[in-house]
């Protein structure tokens, strides 16, 4: 941990944006083909303008949901060295050197199979398709040609060898579901032409191509202390569509792969891209590299001077714009097209073209869907039918406020009295230092030991039960990790130990504990491809709950080390975006097998039922987890890494299938240095109490300096405030369950961005944090910025019903207008659909609570 951290970081290098032209076998292709895939879509192939491929939806087979560009290649790859940079967490991908690149691309077969028994094709597995489809009878396509280059790089001819190559692909296109076409693109093996040079004889020219691939077959890596490196080289590309092409010099065959395999496709210069799983920063891609990656998100994130000053710090923790917990190869666009990818190889979505879009996604092979709907709710639900949606919340969670805080049974208790005097409807205390708590210099730590600590929390199983007496659950916390336990004096397991001895612990190169650096203390990591773990990690679980605690905070995995050595054997930086799905499944899994164990009263009563939360996460994690909350946002009005930035992640993950998402109120990371101050102010802490008040949960959270902060409790002001949104949360709990039963059914957010609803409405389809919906009957327009008392409210297109003022009456009727609207501290600009059941029963409950 010996460096110099760089306060502005360089962006890490990338492959460029490969672009080639695209050759047609005019002998063995027709002019035209209209093709049937499955039983719902076609295919179009054109050698108009040099050829393009088109497939549509047979309810609407003039728009197309996915076309290549006529006359460019649409397959390409390459083959290049892999560096990654980690630091506790944040993790940077660079592309080192490419050595070869396959730009150019040839057609030489479309092939519609209807039979496969007397089918035979490499590389391409058709057996799944015959028994896990149930469009097993339908057409499948199936493309394929060569991909080739003639490019020559100058470090190549100064070694006396001119060199191209080329290599077979296959592209397959088969029916997953009604409204889902699958596809698979497939790059075979290299094949090297060796030109030797005049002046050079053919001797030497082999010998010096042989140290040349011997060159490229060797993985290098080293420690550099802060950060390591990694170098695969599994793939080549120079290419030629066919053997006439590439003259009579020699063909060398090698077992070297592609590991860059890349599909470039059309797309409209004014067509918007949302989604990309939970980002912070922006709502629509379009013009930029999307990196797929779980990681820290980083503390700033490209807002100054705190990225400035948390690079100083330790590298690369600031993050950029792209940096996020929960990322997903996923997209909607404004032209009700989408598409994501399967597996979890890093990938990029590079939309910088205006009239196209490339994927680039490291391996020899890439998979994945296109998808039809035709509302961005439709898409959503297709989406989430394949990749799994949550389960029901438990009604407890969503019917008062979560009241997240520290210090220790007595202070609990006294704090516990307070809301009781300021009437405040609570669901849950979420106790996270109820393993204990030690001071680092990033602020108050807890022991990674999980178990509860009865010096801080004396009589824990007395607290329980009496905040369960007036229906107050307990909720705590823990993780994947676990720390050495050496200094921790009141300990009564030490689970690091346990673990190492069982041998379920990641491990480094040389067999031993991987003990990854995490902010002040280095921990192990639980390794959740080990068969022996899931249980060992559940019964920990079941002694928590056996106290009586129904809810937990499952944090952190997102970090696993790209250079650690897994039980399963598998390619770590490919698990590295799985691991976080495992951290889910096992919670999940506990859950589930618990209540299938209970009897009597804890097996009927909905009151009983458990929950964990998260907030690492990948394209599949909503089938996995319960709940999420957005991790750790700076105590600031910032737009990168504040309150802004909360409501972004909000509306971007609802947007990819995580239906049920909030954040801390009042955010979480403090800093305190002598030049660089962040502290909580009251203001903010308000404001983000109006806006969490009409999320899925609401939770509030001390941060990690909690002395520095403005807190609920601090004062009058803040606990009447605190107790007045919490009713406002109460009053709309009808409409929350409803939602919370269709998210569940069809994997729709709760809280939606008003693109959901109103696509067609250009003002929407550029909007960002400005404003949301909650289901399709609230429209909610936060106060963001420090200072200000009014907001501007677009009513967008497409709505036939007025929208009424909670606070004043006042309605709104024209579509598309813009008002400014009064919002001070207490009054949020919030609306309901006039005439709207929700909005009335809405309305009257905030009467009964005296809120109107």
């Amino acid at each position: 941990h010996r460096h110099l951290n760089n306060p502005f970081p360089s962006t890490p290098t990338s492959l460029p944006f490969i672009q080639g032209n695209l050759f047609i076998n005019s002998q063995t292709l027709p002019p035209n083909q209209n093709s049937p895939l499955g039983k719902d879509f076609q295919l179009l192939w054109s050698t108009q303008n040099g050829g393009y491929l088109s497939i549509s939806h047979l309810s609407h087979p003039s728009k197309s949901l996915w076309s290549t560009i006529p006359g460019q290649a649409f397959i390409s790859a390459a083959m290049a060295e892999t560096e990654v940079e980690e630091s506790r967490g944040s993790f940077a991908i660079k592309d080192r050197d490419v050595h070869l690149v396959c730009d150019h691309q040839s057609i030489e077969n479309i092939i519609l199979i209807n039979q496969f028994d007397d089918f035979q094709l490499d590389y391409l597995d058709l057996d799944h398709l015959k028994t896990n489809s149930k469009f097993a009878d339908s057409p499948v396509l199936i493309i394929t040609g060569h991909i080739f280059s003639k490019r020559t790089k100058k470090w190549l001819q100064s070694s006396s060898i001119y060199r191209s190559a080329s290599a077979r692909y296959w592209v397959l296109f088969d029916q997953k579901e009604n409204n889902q076409i699958g596809f698979k693109v497939k790059i075979g093996q290299p094949k090297f032409q060796l030109h030797h040079h005049p002046k050079a004889s053919p001797s030497t020219s082999l010998g010096r191509y042989r140290r040349l691939r011997r060159k490229l077959r060797r993985q290098r890596k080293w420690k550099l202390g802060w950060c390591w490196f990694l170098t695969r080289t599994k793939g080549l590309s120079i290419n030629s569509s066919s053997e006439e092409e590439l003259g009579e010099s020699n063909v060398v065959e090698t077992a070297l792969e592609f590991n860059r395999v890349c599909l470039t496709y059309a797309s409209e210069r004014n067509e918007r891209f949302f989604g990309f799983g939970e980002q912070f920063s922006h709502m629509d891609f379009k013009g930029k590299r999307v990196p797929i990656f779980v990681q820290e998100q980083g503390i700033g994130r490209g807002d100054q001077p705190i990225t400035f000053a948390a690079n100083l710090v330790s590298y690369r923790a600031g993050g950029d714009w792209s940096t996020t917990y929960a990322p997903s190869p996923f997209y909607m666009t404004s032209k009700m097209r989408s598409l994501y990818l399967e597996g979890y190889n890093y990938s990029v979505f590079d939309l910088t073209q205006h009239d196209r879009v490339q994927l680039q996604i490291h391996g020899n092979a890439m998979q994945g869907r296109i998808l039809h709907g035709n509302s961005p709710l439709e898409i959503i639900e297709h989406f989430t039918e394949a990749i799994g949606r949550p389960p029901e919340l438990p009604e407890w969670l969503i019917s008062g406020a979560v009241v997240g805080m520290q210090g220790g049974t007595e202070t609990v208790r006294r704090v516990w009295d307070k809301l009781r005097t300021y009437k405040v409807p609570i669901s849950a205390f979420w106790l996270q230092d109820w393993v204990g708590q030690r001071e680092t210099f990033i602020g108050s730590q807890l022991w990674w030991n999980w178990e509860v600590d009865v010096t801080r929390y004396p009589g824990w199983q007395q607290l329980v039960k009496d905040l369960s007496k007036h229906h107050i659950k307990v909720m705590t916390y823990c993780n994947p990790c676990l720390a050495l336990m050496d200094e921790k004096p009141n300990k009564r397991r030490n689970l690091f130990e346990e673990a190492k001895e069982l041998d379920i612990l990641v491990k480094d190169d040389r067999g031993e504990p991987y003990m990854v650096p995490n902010t002040a203390f280095d921990v192990g990591m639980l390794d959740l491809t080990h068969p022996f773990t899931a249980n060992w990690f559940k019964q920990i679980l079941q002694e928590m709950v056996d106290d009586g605690v129904r809810g937990w905070m499952a944090d952190f995995g997102e970090g696993l080390p790209v250079d650690a050595v897994l039980y399963s054997g598998e390619d770590p930086i490919a698990a590295h975006n799985r691991y976080p799905e495992l951290w889910a499944q096992i919670n999940r899994e506990f859950v589930e097998e618990w209540k299938s164990h209970c009897t009597g009263k804890e097996r009927e009563d909905p009151q009983e039922d458990l929950v964990f939360f998260m907030r690492a996460g990948f394209r599949d994690s909503p089938k996995w987890g319960m709940l999420f909350w957005e991790g750790d946002q700076m105590v600031s009005w910032q737009a990168n890494d504040g309150i802004k930035s909360s409501v972004v992640a909000l509306l971007s993950s609802g947007l990819s299938g995580y239906a049920f998402n909030h954040s801390d109120i009042g955010g979480y990371c403090t800093m305190n240095l002598p030049f660089v101050r962040y502290c909580r102010t009251e203001e903010l802490l308000l404001r983000w109490m109006e806006l969490n008040a009409f999320t899925i949960v609401f939770r509030t959270h001390e941060g990690n300096k909690p002395w520095c902060n403005s807190q609920f409790y601090s004062n009058d002001k803040t606990l009447s405030h605190f107790a007045r949104f919490a009713k406002v949360y109460k009053a709309w709990k009808f409409y929350r369950v409803e939602l919370v039963k269709e998210a569940a059914r069809k994997g729709s957010p709760v809280c939606r961005h008003l693109f959901l609803h109103y696509p067609n409405d250009e003002r929407v389809q550029s909007s960002s944090y400005e404003q949301f919906l909650v289901g399709s009957e609230i429209l909610v327009v936060p106060v963001l910025h420090k200072g200000k008392k009014n907001v501007k409210v677009h009513f967008p297109v497409g709505e036939t019903c007025s929208w009424q003022h909670i606070w004043t009456g006042k309605t709104y009727q024209k579509q598309g207008c813009q008002a400014w609207v009064e919002a001070p501290l207490g009054y949020p600009a919030v609306f309901v659909k006039v005439g709207s059941i929700v909005g009335e029963t809405f309305l009257r409950n905030l009467k009964n609570f005296d809120i109107l």
